[in-house]
């Protein structure tokens, strides 16, 4: 009797597990799927640190109105759905194979003679003698429209883009006019954009390169502080050098997705769950343009990328002190030695060596237990976390 109890509990919760449709609150004759209007936001929790909230952006993303596939829309929910608190806009400024189709799509709507006049001038580096006519602004505009209802920060940007192997790629952020920032001479590029007030970010600075050795106008643009930021990571490319470079030059560390497609083609789900995409954390008092930028300029950056975390040192070790809660669950009578209790309370996995000891991943919203010697000191090292080519911070904990 009792395994014909258990055999029809079992039955009945299947059945009620299985049954994922519910009726139509209009139409009396359709079933709608209980997953269809849950779309979620994906929560990424992080550490308030030094007074600051730590607010997850991507600084570099790309619509069809330059040369990815989505809208800039599109673009806003999905961040928000994959828990960023800031979108940066920044189309190709001198690359936009869109334009074309689009031209071709209204043809019949559009004067006799009109031709997309900026679908592709980074090899010549010279525009149509028209200049570039299009609304530059219009994207950014788009976004800032439908960021409102998810509370998002939408930064204006553009993207400086030539030759990468000669001269490089450079996002201008907090932009006020995109349609003012081009010139055939890169330099003057970013003059125009430090006129406005926006910040300029060296991008994926080993991208189609074989080292990471600067172009001539590059050092140019550094040794004339003309750069503000650069990104170590940049989807799955991960350059540690270029932490130390940018420590030496004193400019804010990033980490973004350079997306073009949408994000469940570049980051997918695994059996352990989806995958966080490329994430610029910014240490900022709220999340205003004004605050976003004072923090950029200020290096109150880190870079984060498929579980790996990089910048300057002392954040990178106030960052690891604020996600770990540490308390003493026992102390030896014989020899004063301490059992304690690490507790991860974030987001972030930790890849930690404790002492000498092995390797071990804690990850988010986890603990572990270690024993530390009566008057010893407990000092993690955080190998996941990058503070140079070859250097992982070191992590005295209080408990």
């Amino acid at each position: 009797m009792k395994k014909l109890l258990f055999f029809a509990a079992l039955f009945v919760a299947s059945t009620a597990s299985a049954q994922s449709h519910y009726q139509d609150n209009v139409n009396v004759d359709m079933l709608r799927h209980h997953n269809q209007k849950s779309r979620q936001r994906r929560e990424i929790i992080l550490p308030q640190v030094n007074g600051f909230t730590v607010y997850k952006s991507d600084l570099h993303t790309h619509s069809i109105f330059s040369d990815g596939s989505v809208t800039p829309e599109f673009r806003v929910e999905e961040a928000w759905l994959e828990g960023l608190d800031v979108l940066a806009i920044t189309e190709h400024l001198e690359y936009r194979p869109y334009e074309l189709k689009m031209v071709n799509f209204l043809n019949d709507l559009l004067p006799e003679g009109t031709k997309a006049t900026n679908t592709n001038i980074i090899g010549t580096g010279k525009t149509d003698k028209e200049g570039i006519k299009s609304d530059l602004n219009y994207p950014v505009r788009l976004a800032e429209a439908a960021a409102k209802a998810y509370g998002l920060t939408i930064i204006p940007g553009i993207e400086i883009t030539r030759t990468p192997e000669t001269v490089g790629h450079f996002n201008a952020l907090f932009t006020t006019d995109n349609n003012i920032i081009h010139d055939e001479d890169p330099m003057q590029a970013f003059r125009n954009a430090h006129a406005q007030g926006a910040l300029v970010m060296n991008n994926h600075p080993g991208w189609r390169r074989q080292n990471l050795d600067m172009s001539e106008p590059e050092r140019k643009a550094y040794a004339a502080k003309l750069i503000d930021g650069v990104e170590v990571m940049n989807g799955g490319e991960f350059y540690p050098r270029v932490i130390d470079y940018a420590i030496e030059q004193g400019v804010f560390i990033a980490s973004n997705t350079d997306i073009h497609g949408s994000s469940a083609e570049e980051y997918f789900v695994t059996t352990e769950g989806a995958v966080m995409r490329n994430m610029t954390f910014i240490f900022a008092k709220d999340k205003s343009l004004p605050e976003l930028k004072a923090a950029l300029k200020a290096r109150r950056t880190l870079a984060y990328s498929f579980g790996t975390i990089a910048g300057e040192a002392s954040l990178l070790k106030d960052f690891f002190k604020a996600s770990i809660a540490t308390s003493v669950v026992y102390t030896n009578p014989s020899n004063g030695s301490r059992t304690v209790s690490l507790t991860n309370t974030t987001s972030i996995p930790y890849t930690i060596r404790i002492g000498g000891g092995n390797l071990t991943t804690l990850n988010p919203f986890c603990s572990i237990r270690t024993t530390v010697a009566k008057d010893a000191k407990l000092v993690v090292k955080v190998e996941n976390m990058w503070s140079g080519k070859d250097t992982h911070p070191e992590v005295e904990l209080t408990f």
